[in-house]
């Protein structure tokens, strides 16, 4: 029997404007050595990330998809869930603020059967703010502190980071989940529906490196008040 780091991962990567990081991460996703398939989903960027996709060249990519207008992150997700073939599935960003470095580390509870899910969380067991992160960084890990207290008291969770990127699904849940929110929203939805399914989250401490928005940050105030939207929506 394989074991489940020998087991197909899907890495899925949204990527919308990452010119300057695109080629990276993918070195970095491959670089891991785990048994991969990549499946590459650009989102009508219009800063040369489409190129670097298109000349990307690798075993471990299966599948690139080019949409025809910016859609969202949910809607690249949802785009790549139908050529998902491994039995585990991953949301990668097409920056660097999330390190592949990680995967290992999110595959491990999977050891115990009855692990569907696991978040890595940002925040769990570190100190939330420091002086060193720049101050836009610091209302960002602010507004999502208050953003999973709200997730946690409306979804009866315990969770440290609800809105983290490295979210890894057993594929057969994320299809059972089928996502509906095209833009950010697509966290939220599927942290209420895990919610609603009775299924516990299992959360790992992860490295991360947030960016300003000066660096192409691009969530909003915007995708704060959709958060509490779509878990309504989902739950009531």
């Amino acid at each position: 029997m394989k074991s489940i780091f020998e087991k197909k991962l899907s890495v899925v990567i949204p990527c919308y404007n990452e010119n300057s990081t695109i080629s990276k991460i993918i070195k970095k996703v491959i670089d891991t050595n785990l048994n991969l398939e990549l499946i590459l989903v650009d989102d009508f960027s219009t800063d040369g990330s489409r190129k670097k996709i298109k000349q990307a060249q690798h075993k471990a990519i299966k599948k690139k998809i080019f949409h025809n207008k910016n859609k969202g992150k949910g809607a690249c997700i949802k785009s790549a869930l139908r050529y998902v073939s491994g039995e585990l599935v991953i949301i990668q960003d097409a920056d660097l603020e999330y390190d592949p470095k990680d995967y290992k580390k999110l595959l491990t509870p999977f050891l115990e059967d009855k692990v569907e899910v696991v978040y890595g969380s940002r925040v769990l067991n570190k100190q939330r703010y420091s002086l060193k992160k720049k101050p836009s960084v610091n209302f960002r890990i602010f507004s999502n502190h208050v953003l999973t207290i709200l997730s946690n008291i409306l979804n009866n969770q315990s969770l440290t980071d609800a809105h983290t990127c490295y979210k890894i699904f057993k594929t057969k849940l994320l299809r059972k989940i089928k996502p509906k929110e095209n833009d950010f929203a697509f966290c939220p939805e599927v942290t209420t529906k895990i919610s609603n399914l009775d299924l516990n989250i299992k959360e790992v401490p992860i490295h991360y490196k947030g960016r300003g928005y000066d660096e192409g940050k691009k969530i909003g105030i915007y995708d704060a008040f959709r958060v509490l939207i779509v878990i309504f929506k989902y739950k009531f």
